[in-house]
C-alpha cells in the first residue's frame, strides 16, 4: 500500500539552514528503511543562499539559460521564454522563480539538485540509521496539457525509471518501450500532501521501498531526453522560422 504524508514542522529556511537537521526534527521517529522523501526545490535553494534581488529577474533567466526553445510576448507586454538550463531541464524561465520566496526577492534552482539529493539522503541515513531515498521536486508546465505538476530535478538513492522493457502487459504481451519514470510520478504525489500554499515542503512515500537503493544510482539528470532524440526541441514558430530559413540556404 502507498502512503504519502506532508512532515509539519519545518522551520523557514535560510541561507545556511542545516536541511538535514531541520528535516531530521521533523520526521524524528517517523522514518523507516525504504521510505522516499520528496524535497521542494524552494528550501535547498534557500538553504543553498540561491537568492537574488528581483529586479535581476531577466538576466538571471539569461544566464541560466543554454538554449531557447521557444519565446512569446504576453499580451501585457512581456515575454514568456521556454528555455533548456544548464541543468538540462526545459522550462519556463529556466525554473527562476518568484513564488514562496522573500518580498524583492527570487529563487535560482539548486545549483546541482543530484548533488543535493544525495547529500540529504546520505545525511538522513546517518542521522537514523535507516535506508531511505530522496527526491528534489520542482513544478513545471507540460507540452501539450494545459496546467502544472511536480516533476523529480534531483534525486538521491532512488531509482528514477522502472524498466519494465522485456516483461510481459496482462494479456502476455512483451512490452518493449514502457519504462515509467516514477520519480516524477512520486513528485506528483508528494505535491498532493504538500500543497503550495499550506507552507508543507518535505513529504514523505512510503510502500515503494523497491525504488531505494544505492546513492550511486543515476540522478534525475537522467530523465532530461537527449537532444539527438528530442523530436520537438523547438516551438512551432521558431521551428518554422528555421526551416523557413533553410530553404532559402538551399536555394
Amino acid at each position: 500500500m502507498l502512503q504519502v504524508w506532508a512532515l509539519a514542522g519545518i522551520p523557514e529556511i535560510t541561507p545556511g539552514t542545516d536541511l538535514v537537521a531541520a528535516i531530521a526534527d521533523a520526521a524524528a521517529g517517523t522514518l523507516e528503511d525504504g521510505d522516499i522523501l520528496v524535497v521542494t526545490s524552494k528550501i535547498v535553494s534557500k538553504a543553498e543562499d540561491r537568492i537574488i534581488a528581483a529586479e535581476g529577474r531577466e538576466d538571471a533567466i539569461t544566464a541560466e539559460t543554454v538554449r531557447v526553445v521557444a519565446s512569446r510576448v504576453t499580451p501585457n507586454g512581456g515575454t514568456t521564454r521556454i528555455v533548456q538550463s544548464r541543468l538540462g531541464i526545459v522550462a519556463a524561465a529556466a525554473g527562476v522563480d518568484a513564488s514562496n520566496t522573500p518580498s524583492g526577492t527570487i529563487l535560482l534552482l539548486p545549483e546541482d539538485p543530484d548533488a543535493s539529493a544525495r547529500a540529504l539522503a546520505a545525511g538522513l541515513r546517518e542521522k537514523f540509521g535507516v535506508e531511505v531515498g530522496v527526491l528534489i521536486s520542482d513544478t513545471l508546465g507540460r507540452a501539450w496539457r494545459e496546467g502544472q505538476t511536480d516533476h523529480a530535478i534531483g534525486a538521491g538513492g532512488v531509482h528514477v525509471f522502472e524498466d519494465l522493457r522485456g516483461a510481459t502487459d496482462a494479456e502476455g504481451r512483451p512490452l518493449s518501450v514502457t519504462m515509467p519514470c516514477v520519480a516524477d510520478e512520486l513528485a506528483g504525489a508528494a505535491d498532493l500532501v504538500k500543497g503550495k500554499t499550506a507552507r508543507l515542503p518535505v513529504a514523505v512515500v512510503r510502500g515503494r521501498a523497491d525504488l531505494v537503493g544505492s546513492l550511486d544510482l543515476p540522478g534525475a539528470r537522467s530523465i532530461v531526453r537527449p537532444l539527438e532524440s528530442d523530436m520537438f526541441r523547438l516551438g512551432a514558430d521558431e521551428a518554422y522560422a528555421e526551416g523557413y530559413e533553410a530553404g532559402l540556404s538551399a536555394r
